[in-house]
């Protein structure tokens, strides 16, 4: 579904993604694990045009759309979960949610009700401000509002950022249910762990480049990953 060849992002004088190439076959769960600073996020900033590459390709369901309007990327199916939930805090989670949607001119009903069903945490407060919400709840919010444009491809930035165990497990379980939806997600995550547990395949990012590729089981027990990542 989405294929990047040889990416390479500059900020200034640094390069801060080293031409890297990875794949996302639909339906499928990927996920990046590195340190912070590694280049994961600038690689999905990127890929929805919010950073311009210096060079390479980013292909979506064979289409070219390197460098195109983040719109445009938009419409053709990718949403972006960004890292710190990023929700409107003084709007009500419905009118979050709304916004989401702000590309559509259909009806939304069906695709309230999608997301309702997913969260019911949501529903209950669909009148409440964003910023009244607990972390947890921001982040459902956030996870919702991208799914309300209809993606085909939802793009995560560190889901369980800031949040207690016990939730973390709930955001995941969420993640996995979206994908048996139908819907591929490409997955950035400091919890190394959950993430290899949860992903069909897995990247390692150091300092700009993929050093490391495998499937998510496979990763779990490479001993370098699990000295680096895991805490093992």
């Amino acid at each position: 579904m989405l294929k990047v060849k040889d990416l390479k992002v500059n900020y200034g004088g640094i390069e801060a993604v080293k031409g890297i190439s990875f794949e996302v076959p639909e339906k499928s769960i990927v996920t990046l694990i590195g340190a912070n600073g590694a280049g994961k996020s600038t690689t999905l900033r990127s890929i929805v045009s919010l950073v311009k590459p210096a060079s390479g390709t980013i292909e979506f369901m064979g289409e070219n759309i390197t460098g195109k309007d983040t719109n445009e990327i938009v419409a053709k199916g990718i949403t972006l979960v960004p890292e710190g939930r990023k929700i409107f805090p003084d709007l009500t989670v419905l009118e979050n949610l709304k916004i989401g949607a702000y590309m559509r001119k259909d009806n939304l009903t069906d695709d309230l009700n999608w997301v309702y069903d997913l969260f019911p945490r949501l529903k209950e407060r669909h009148w409440q401000p964003g910023g009244t919400l607990s972390g947890g709840e921001q982040q459902m919010l956030a996870v919702a509002r991208a799914l309300m444009s209809r993606p085909k491809l939802i793009m995560m930035d560190e889901p369980s950022l800031g949040l207690a165990p016990l939730i973390v497990k709930g955001i995941f379980d969420i993640i996995k249910e979206i994908n048996r939806q139908g819907v591929t997600i490409l997955l950035i995550e400091q919890n190394a762990n959950m993430a290899l547990r949860t992903a069909d395949v897995g990247y390692v990012m150091e300092t700009g480049s993929i050093t490391m590729t495998g499937t998510g089981a496979e990763l779990l027990v490479n001993e370098q990953v699990r000295a680096a990542y895991l805490g093992k």
